[in-house]
């Protein structure tokens, strides 16, 4: 069974949606995170529906680059939230004002 194009790219869209309001509505630091990692899932998973829509693997070279990133932005983003965390005592991102310059 193949799946038509529009549901991918609207299940893709929903699924950013979905990380875009985790990352806007949250205050924990690591939902913050999770809601970004969602995003970055919603963009590979748009690529390879493209890449199966116009029968090329660029699409799917493209999305092991962005898990690359991911993999790379979640260890900086983790240890940046626990050096964080030992600082200020709060995952809160408005506590995180005492990191300004």
């Amino acid at each position: 069974m193949i799946v038509p194009f529009a549901h991918v790219l609207i299940l893709a869209a929903v699924v950013f949606v979905m990380g875009a309001l985790c990352t806007l509505l949250r205050r924990n630091l690591v939902m913050i995170l999770l809601g970004v990692e969602i995003m970055l899932n919603a963009s590979g998973l748009a690529l390879v529906g493209g890449s199966l829509r116009w029968m090329n693997l660029e699409g799917q070279a493209l999305v092991l680059l962005v898990m690359a990133v991911a993999a790379a932005e979640v260890s900086v983003g983790l240890s940046l939230i626990v050096s964080s965390r030992r600082f200020t005592g709060s995952l809160n991102a408005d506590a995180q004002n005492k990191l300004k310059g």
